[in-house]
């Protein structure tokens, strides 16, 4: 699996500070009751696009989980919030964290681990 290149940048991470990026919303994702959250985000450090899907869950926050992979700009108008999951499975690889992932940054690829059951 490729590595993220190790800028040691904040984009790296999930708990970047608002003054690090700016984001903009693509909308939801309702594809089977996801109703997960599609957002652009820039770093404003290394100017890395980030295509990032957030999935919280009513039942359980010990499912809250959220996956980000690199989008080539001209790729980013294009984007619906129903094809997110697509684009990011065909990744070579993308970052996944949150709740679910015990609040730690893991490398991913290939399939998205969405189920919302415990």
């Amino acid at each position: 699996m490729k590595k993220l290149p190790k800028l040691g940048c904040a984009c790296e991470k999930h708990d970047l500070i608002e003054s690090e990026y700016r984001t903009s919303i693509i909308g939801k994702d309702l594809t089977e009751d996801r109703n997960a959250e599609v957002s652009i985000i820039q770093c404003r450090l290394c100017q890395r696009i980030w295509l990032k899907y957030t999935v919280e869950s009513a039942n359980s926050s010990n499912l809250n989980r959220w996956f980000k992979g690199i989008i080539a700009k001209k790729e980013v108008a294009e984007m619906k919030p129903e094809n997110a999951v697509e684009y990011l499975e065909n990744l070579p690889w993308y970052i996944c964290g949150g709740e679910f992932f015990g609040n730690k940054e893991e490398f991913g690829e290939g399939k998205l681990n969405l189920k919302l059951e415990g």
